[in-house]
This record gives C-alpha cells, sequence and structure tokens, in this order.
C-alpha cells in the first residue's frame, strides 16, 4: 500500500518487507498497508489512517522474564499488556518491558516495526485472546509505516502461539 496524497490515507503497495517475503514463501494470503512513520506514531493513529478500529490493530510488545527468558505478547493496539497475567501466561514470576536499544539486536526489528513473523530467534509468543473475535488482525509488516492484515489461523501456520487474556 502506499499513501494516497490527495485523500490522506494509505493503500496497497508492492514493496516488500522481510515480513511479506515470509508470508509469499509459505503461501499465506494477507493484505499490506503503508503510511508515512510521520502519520502514525501509535496503533489508534495507524487504526485512524486505515479506518478500522483500534482493536484491530495489534501491537508486538517484547518482554524478558525474572528467569532471563524472553517472551513475545500481541496485544490490541489501544490496550496495555497485564504484565502479571503476561507473567502468569508464560509461567513466569514476572516480565518486564525490553529496553528499546536491545530490541534490535535480540529481535532485528526496532521499536514501532516490531512484528512476531520473522524475529531473529524463536520465542515464546503469547496473543490476546481477543483476536478470536476477527475474521483478521492487522499488525506490524517489520518496518515502521508497513503494516500486514491476515487471520490468526494463518499467522499460526508461521508463528507458534498461545491465546490469552493479557490486558488490563
Amino acid at each position: 500500500m502506499k499513501r494516497n496524497e490527495d485523500k490522506g490515507e494509505a493503500v496497497h503497495t508492492e514493496e516488500k518487507t522481510n515480513v511479506m517475503r515470509i508470508l509469499d514463501k509459505h503461501r499465506i494470503e494477507y493484505d499490506a498497508y503503508c503510511y508515512t512513520d510521520k502519520e502514525a506514531l501509535s496503533g489508534i493513529e495507524v487504526a485512524r489512517i486505515l479506518n478500522v478500529g483500534s482493536m484491530r490493530i495489534f501491537k508486538t510488545l517484547v518482554t524478558v522474564g525474572k528467569s532471563k527468558t524472553y517472551y513475545v505478547f500481541m496485544i490490541p493496539s489501544d490496550k496495555e499488556l497485564d504484565l502479571k497475567k503476561a507473567a502468569s501466561s508464560v509461567g513466569e514470576k514476572s516480565v518486564s518491558m525490553v529496553k528499546s536499544k536491545e530490541l534490535l539486536p535480540l529481535t532485528g526489528y526496532v521499536h514501532g516495526g516490531c512484528s512476531p513473523i520473522g524475529m531473529k530467534k524463536k520465542f515464546i509468543t503469547v496473543v490476546d485472546k481477543s483476536a478470536s473475535d476477527f475474521d483478521k488482525i492487522i499488525f506490524s509488516a517489520g518496518r515502521i509505516g508497513r503494516q500486514v492484515e491476515l487471520g490468526i489461523e494463518a499467522l499460526g501456520k508461521i508463528v507458534e502461539f498461545k491465546l490469552e487474556n493479557i490486558t488490563v
């Protein structure tokens, strides 16, 4: 998707990110969207640009447990991660957010462009159970200003995850 300058909205694009190439390799259908990174600094702003409910835009958060194990959580952009519920969902006493400067070397992604698909390593991943309320969810395509939309069943073909109630 590329920006329709006249209307200030996101439109389809052919520019591929690594996430899109992985989806293509696995023959998984998806829709891709793009917008300038200055337009949308939050999931709620992305929802406005894409003209969808903010509860369908999921953000990808990376945490570290007390055991020093890393975990990935996907939650709706209009929600906050409940750290106690998140820790409980992965059997940890506690989890804390990974610092932005640690994100790129750990995952290969920067803050604001983190996707559960195509990380450098395989991490235990938990998706908020609200994702099952939608035919498709939208999340980062691995670059700021790029999003992909697909069903959670399709996501499960690429990323092993479990559904849990992990938001405040």
